[in-house]
């Protein structure tokens, strides 16, 4: 049986049919891929942004004394849980105290010049009633009336004078009573203790930082988009996220609430000066503030400056 002679030049003529079909098989596998991809951006991705440009915040509440004061005690340490109204730092209130007393025993003394004076009152004024009664029969002289006169109007302004006193006396008693209370600091939301930087004995000061109380309860996301990525983004559409602390199965839910009035760039403490020769265009981020639920964040709470992945839905709203 004879079989056919293989030439170099058939072997090189099959080989290239072989080749022209396999990229004619890959052309079209890349058409169908794109074409796929083209479906799909259309009817689906283009209708999210997405970023991984995205960190947790909060509110924190910077906790300062009042008033100038001894620590006499701490009642709260760092990751401490609180609610408004707990007590976190106590101050030694000997001072305090003591000006109340003081203040109280100007109040009274002030009082009881003002009794003092108004019996002065009520003295000279009948004094000249009577005297002006006899006036008319000579009984009396003129000098006579004119100093009960006299003696009537320093009682009046003995009078003005004790009142004034009590009013003094007694904004000192407020004062002294709003220091008193001031002398134990209070928790001004719910939340965390952290950064708490004051301790026993130390001597503070008005507008010193002691500590901060971070309301997780009122956490928020703020996603840093490109600025390509925001033209459809508006208020009110909803977003889902995920914690890199939870992983991906655990989603949050979230509400668009609108934007940073500038770029951190254009924030920073050193802005770019981009009016130079050698400028080169970098695109910007625009962090984006996120409400997130309330319930999923006491179902898994979570701490500022986490990293989250945000994904904003530009066709729904809530």
């Amino acid at each position: 049986m004879n079989h056919p002679i293989q030439t170099p030049a058939s072997n090189t003529a099959a080989f290239n049919q072989k080749r022209k079909k396999l990229f004619a098989l890959l052309a079209v596998a890349v058409a169908a891929a794109g074409g796929g991809y083209g479906t799909y951006w259309k009817l689906v991705a283009s209708h999210y942004v997405s970023t991984d440009n995205a960190y947790t915040n909060a509110e924190v509440a910077q906790v300062t004394s009042q008033i100038d004061g001894q620590v006499a005690d701490v009642k709260v340490v760092n990751s401490q849980k609180i609610k408004r109204g707990d007590v976190l730092v106590t101050l030694d209130n000997t001072d305090a105290t003591l000006n109340l007393r003081q203040a109280q025993a100007d109040l009274a003394r002030a009082q009881a010049q003002k009794i003092a004076a108004e019996s002065d009152l009520e003295r000279a004024s009948i004094d000249l009633k009577r005297r002006e009664a006899l006036a008319g029969t000579g009984a009396v002289s003129g000098d006579e009336i004119t100093h009960i006169k006299d003696a009537e109007n320093n009682a009046h302004a003995a009078l003005d004078a004790a009142n004034a006193s009590i009013a003094q006396s007694q904004a000192r008693l407020d004062r002294t009573r709003v220091d008193l209370a001031r002398t134990v600091i209070r928790a001004p939301v719910d939340g965390v203790v952290a950064r708490r930087e004051v301790q026993l004995g130390q001597r503070v000061q008005p507008s010193v930082p002691l500590l901060s109380v971070v309301p997780v309860q009122s956490m928020y996301v703020n996603a840093n988009f490109k600025e390509v990525q925001l033209e459809g983004v508006h208020p009110g559409q909803k977003a889902t996220m995920t914690s890199d602390l939870y992983g991906s199965d655990i989603v949050y839910h979230g509400v668009v609430e609108g934007f940073d009035g500038g770029t951190g760039s254009a924030f920073a403490l050193i802005p770019a000066q981009n009016a130079t020769g050698n400028w080169i265009k970098v695109v910007q981020r625009l962090p984006v503030r996120i409400r997130l639920d309330p319930a999923e964040l006491a179902a898994h709470p979570l701490r500022v400056g986490l990293s989250m992945n945000t994904t904003i839905d530009l066709q729904n709203k809530s």
